[in-house]
């Protein structure tokens, strides 16, 4: 078996995504080191089966970060034994490219998002230009590879000529769980990052009959909350932080609806599938949900969400209520959730990831 690291930029106690990916590899025989970073407030680590390690950065964001991080990584990484390692995400793909041709072993990219053209990206010239770049030289060096949506996929082999498997973000299977009390409660769970459509989604929140929380952080969460209380919704609005992955799967099935907006201001946006899109509909929670392909597709096939193609405050808020209020159409979407968990889980779709590393190592 394999000595194999995957690395990230961000705080290892919630990424649910690759707690799940090191964890089957780990099953599968395999040693498994994820690396990420300490943050201030970063949980600890316990109660799983790969190993980890987090790198101490001086800077939290921006450029002077990025740099940091990498030499950071670059250095760590030159001074451990492995036989493959994995680049999650672009942020992290030049020392994974310089590692692996000097240890002269295969190398991996996991595009979890269409990096350069994330919102934050494309909306700053500069920064969108110094990524896109950074992929156009680098991805077509790593010919093997995966990625979360077709239409990434597509793109990829399109443009860089390289095949790259769709490997969806499921969630485990887990219990059916009972009809949540009618507390008319509306749950956001992932990044609170520009793009998401909370600059719509607050304001909507006045003439919702119901409670929004918020589960996460990320780049707009201090505008999120301060356009929570120039708008005085703070009985309506609530931040609940960073929550655990164990402890976040027990708190999703008590809300009755959920939330998946994305602005459709860069193509990483438009051909998302976000995580909270599956947690949903496996615990249970109908959604309203941005008409996007990709959710498109699902919902055509198991309509488990409100789709919105016009995301202003008004048209979320009715939404919304519509999804408290009305339970012949709650009930129905719920009853699609049940259908579709079955079908949506990882122990499906992880049998993609155990071949793409048999076939890597073959």
């Amino acid at each position: 078996m394999k000595t194999i690291y995957f690395t990230v930029t961000n705080d290892l106690s919630y990424d649910q995504r690759m707690h799940r990916i090191c964890t089957t590899l780990v099953q599968e025989g395999h040693t498994i080191w994820l690396i990420g970073r300490v943050m201030p407030g970063s949980e600890p680590m316990s109660g799983h089966s790969f190993l980890h390690h987090r790198l101490h950065c001086y800077f939290s964001r921006g450029k002077a970060f990025y740099m940091e991080y990498n030499l950071r990584l670059l250095f760590f990484l030159l001074f451990r034994r492995m036989d493959a390692v994995c680049a999650v995400d672009l942020d992290t793909i030049l020392p994974v490219y310089i590692v692996s041709i000097f240890k002269k072993i295969p190398r991996v990219y996991d595009a979890h998002e269409w990096f350069p053209e994330m919102k934050e990206v494309v909306s700053r010239p500069w920064v969108h230009k110094a990524w896109r770049s950074l992929e156009r030289w680098l991805v077509p060096r790593f010919p093997q590879g995966y990625t979360v949506s077709q239409p990434i996929a597509d793109y990829f082999r399109l443009t860089y000529h390289v095949e790259y498997p769709v490997i969806r973000n499921l969630p485990k299977a887990k219990p059916w769980p009972p009809v949540p009390e009618n507390h008319r409660i509306i749950i956001y769970q992932g990044a609170v990052n520009e793009g998401r459509c909370f600059e719509e989604l607050i304001p909507a929140m006045t003439t919702v009959k119901g409670k929004l929380q918020v589960f996460g952080d990320g780049n707009f969460l201090r505008q999120a909350r301060q356009l929570t209380q120039t708008l005085n919704l703070e009985e309506k609005v609530s931040f609940m932080g960073k929550i655990v992955p164990t402890l976040l799967a027990g708190i999703t099935p008590t809300a009755r609806v959920g939330i998946t907006l994305f602005e459709k201001t860069g193509k990483s946006n438009q051909y998302s599938l976000a995580n909270r899109f599956f947690d949903y509909i496996q615990a249970g929670v109908p959604q309203v949900c941005s008409d996007l392909p990709c959710y498109r597709e699902i919902n055509q096939e198991h309509e488990v969400a409100v789709l919105l193609s016009d995301q202003t405050g008004d048209t979320i808020a009715h939404a919304l209520n519509n999804l408290l209020d009305n339970e012949v159409l709650y009930s129905m979407l719920r009853s699609n959730c049940m259908t579709a968990a079955r079908q949506y889980t990882w122990e499906k779709e992880s049998i993609r990831l155990i071949r793409f590393y048999q076939n890597l190592f073959n």
